[in-house]
């Protein structure tokens, strides 16, 4: 009985070392679809389950003072099995520190998993990446301003570098969303409001940060997640997690582009779904989306992860599963590869299939997902970072140099009365006031002008208590206001910091945080400052930060100029200083429609045409500054608009092509924006959408001819069978400087 116990032993040792031995998935020559093979048998049921579940780092990831790895019991546990992905490990400590942390971390997990299956690390970037010492640029709507997409993919080509070096693998952004509520506390996260901008934007994102795909087995860059797939920035009310409701018509000619754009030409290797629904049907349950629509109709072979926590939501908040395990399975079912953080939804699949073996079918199709993304990033072959590349690389004064050229190009003049800006270089003394000035703002315009100009600063007063769930707005009195006018009386001119901040507008998250806005006016007392200030006779600039759109009315009336910042990067003081001081030219354009008030939504320039029949009783008609808006110091001219054929049929294109002339003293930069209008349809059209732009840089003096190509792809949209059509007919051409402005000509489509 001895021997016959070594002999089995024996045998089950040559066994385990064979099947080590011919670990085919370590293999570099093979193709990823070879080693995905190969490893996924190996893997029990709960190892597979493992690789389809992210825990945040904030449960138990963290260094110790020596800045050594210390793990949470409870994450121990969670590594046991191997995991998909954690996310945020390292952000709130140095690029560096980031680095050696998550290579411990690295390490942990694939020494303690069988298979040694290495862990993706997931980041966000919101102005630039999310952690601690990395360039802090613009939010992605500030860089929809600059109407300049190579500019916003070398952004991110930056994040995807700067992350990379961190030890971070996916990037849960860009967003690909739609925002056209402004009482949507997540708006700046977007591209704006345009289908045609946004998908520029999304696809040069995506492409920047995974290194144009070649990034990624290079270990240079990281994957992206582009989100949240779909119709989430419609929600209703601009309220967080509400429904949306919105026509398949819209849905498909509106929302899906940036997404099949993601998938089709930036080859984004994750998605993530929706909080919300669509016709009723919750979008982490639907397979049509994610499934029907995002695989078998787009190609998409990438992973589907969930939104946070929302899998287990379709029982306990979408209300349509019965059970936890029944949310699972629709979930499941639908397409989703990766459940992110939850602990009842997918930790319950073991047991379910024990139940129902077919369920494991759709486990493996999951995983292969899961470990396919991560053969593709390389962490099999090279898992770790180099450390030496961390602090040479990671903010470096190229990239600051690019923040800044982002935001020299994303600011936005609305309005410049009687060409009070730029301000002379001179002796006089300029006030910097109002509640959104930072700290640094003054040590950052005398960078820019030197000692010719003497600046005072003040705050005066906050917006609100700063609390990050739900803020209170804080009463501003008589004399914090009257402080302000004393300053600004002894002042020669007034630069006034107005608009909103990071607790103004925010995410609204699911429990015990508020980040929607009922009223879109600015907070507090800020008309009253300016309307105080005004009346003093003094040149007035306002310096407009938000992260919303803001109904600006008393700004837009009273301010002798106006520049619209959005939210800028760190050095965005220092931007608005060379651009108030006359050493750039802003050149921004609004990615927004900026309505005179709420009562305007929904209001944006490709709304259909029947929507402009009638205004409202005492309001006047119209936006009070259009999509495509911004002014220059220099000023342009638009004439000789050429079309190439007065015809264009299904298998052929025209051009259209018009002289533009920088008529005035400085040399400045434009944005030539082209808008096509479909006359009639079959079904209702919008009244005109953006096709195509192009940004130029002009001398005074100086013309360019300026072309856009037409094709049939651009006029297609969806029809009455609700299958994308051509329809013979009249179109409008539009070339201009913004989606109001601009020469006109037409051509007709034939077939």
């Amino acid at each position: 009985m001895k021997y016959t116990i070594i002999f089995f032993l024996s045998l089950l040792t040559i066994g385990l070392s064979a099947q080590k031995k011919n670990m085919l998935y370590k293999d570099a020559s093979l193709s990823i679809e070879e080693r995905v093979e190969d490893l996924l048998p190996r893997l029990s049921l709960e190892e597979k389950v493992a690789q389809m579940r992210i825990f945040h780092a904030n449960i138990g990831v963290e260094s110790d003072k020596k800045g050594r790895l210390k793990l949470s019991d409870r994450v121990i546990e969670k590594l046991k099995l191997g995991i998909a992905g954690i996310k945020n490990p390292g952000e709130h400590i140095s690029p560096l520190a980031a680095a050696k942390l998550n290579n411990e971390l690295q390490k942990y997990i694939i020494e303690n998993n069988r298979w040694g299956i290495p862990a993706l690390f997931v980041t966000e970037s919101y102005n630039g990446v999310d952690a601690e010492g990395c360039t802090k640029f613009g939010r992605p709507i500030t860089s929809a301003a600059s109407f300049n997409p190579e500019l916003v993919n070398r952004i991110w080509d930056v994040v995807g570098i700067e992350a990379r070096l961190r030890g971070m693998h996916m990037c849960h952004s860009p967003e690909a969303d739609i925002v056209r509520d402004p009482r949507f506390g997540r708006m700046s996260e977007a591209f704006g409001e345009d289908t045609y901008l946004t998908t520029q934007m999304v696809v040069n994102a995506i492409k920047g940060v995974q290194g144009d795909y070649t990034g990624l087995g290079a270990g240079t860059h990281i994957g992206a997640v582009a989100k949240h797939f779909a119709g989430y920035g419609q929600v209703l009310g601009g309220s967080n997690f509400a429904a949306v409701e919105i026509s398949p018509r819209t849905l498909i000619d509106d929302i899906y582009p940036p997404f099949e754009a993601a998938v089709k030409e930036a080859r984004t290797l994750g998605i993530m779904a929706s909080h919300g629904d669509l016709n009723g049907v919750a979008s982490h349950g639907n397979p049509e989306l994610l499934t029907g629509v995002l695989r078998d109709q787009w190609g998409f072979d990438g992973y589907v992860v969930s939104d946070s926590n929302d899998i287990a939501r379709l029982y306990y908040f979408m209300k349509v599963a019965e059970s936890p395990e029944a949310a699972a399975l629709l979930g499941l079912v639908a397409g989703i590869d990766i459940d992110l953080y939850a602990e009842d939804s997918y930790a319950y699949l073991p047991e379910m299939v024990k139940k129902d073996p077919s369920i494991e079918k759709m486990i493996d199709r999951s995983v292969r997902r899961v470990l396919r993304t991560k053969m593709i990033l390389g962490l099999f072959d090279n898992p770790y970072v180099d450390i030496k590349k961390v602090e040479k690389t990671v903010r470096s004064k190229a990239s600051l140099a690019l923040a800044q050229e982002a935001d020299l190009e994303s600011i936005i003049l609305l309005k410049n009365e009687a060409n009070t800006l730029p301000l002379k270089k001179e002796k006089q003394q300029i006030a910097l006031l109002g509640p959104i000035l930072n700290e640094t703002t003054k040590a950052a315009f005398e960078s820019v002008v030197g000692d010719q100009v003497t600046f005072v600063a003040a705050q005066g007063f906050e917006l609100t208590d700063q609390n990050k769930g739900v803020p209170k707005l804080l009463p501003t009195g008589p004399e914090q206001l009257n402080k302000l006018v004393d300053i600004a009386k002894a002042s020669d001119a007034v630069v006034l910091f107005l608009g909103g901040d990071e607790f103004t507008s925010k995410e609204a998250y699911f429990n015990n945080a508020l980040g929607d806005r009922a009223t879109i006016e600015p907070v507090g007392a800020q008309d009253e400052l300016l309307t105080k200030i005004k009346a003093l006779g003094k040149p007035v600039i306002v310096v407009l930060k938000h992260r919303r759109t803001l109904s600006i009315n008393t700004i837009s009336e009273q301010a002798d100029a106006i520049l619209d910042a959005w939210d800028l990067s760190e050095l965005g003081d220092t931007s608005l200083a060379k651009i108030i001081f006359g050493e750039v030219s802003p050149s921004g354009k609004s990615p927004v429609t900026v309505p005179r008030s709420i009562g305007q939504l929904p209001f944006h320039y490709s709304m259909k045409e029947i929507n402009n029949k009638k205004g409202y009783l005492f309001l006047e008609d119209g936006p009070l500054y259009p999509f495509g808006y911004g002014l220059s110091y220099g000023t342009f001219e638009y004439k000789n608009l050429k079309i190439s054929d007065s015809t264009i049929t299904p298998t052929s294109e025209i051009t259209v092509s018009v002289d533009v002339s920088n008529t005035g003293k400085m040399k400045a930069k434009e944005v030539v924006q082209l808008y096509v209008k479909d006359n009639i349809g079959s079904v209702t059209r919008p009244d005109k959408e953006l096709k195509g732009f192009e940004k130029i840089e002009l001398a005074p003096g100086e013309s360019k001819t300026v072309s856009f190509t037409i094709n049939p792809k651009m006029l297609e949209f969806t029809g009455l069978t609700m299958e994308k059509i051509l329809e013979t007919g009249d179109y409008t051409v539009m070339v201009g400087t913004s989606s109001q402005e601009g020469v006109t000509g037409k051509f007709r489509l034939e077939k």
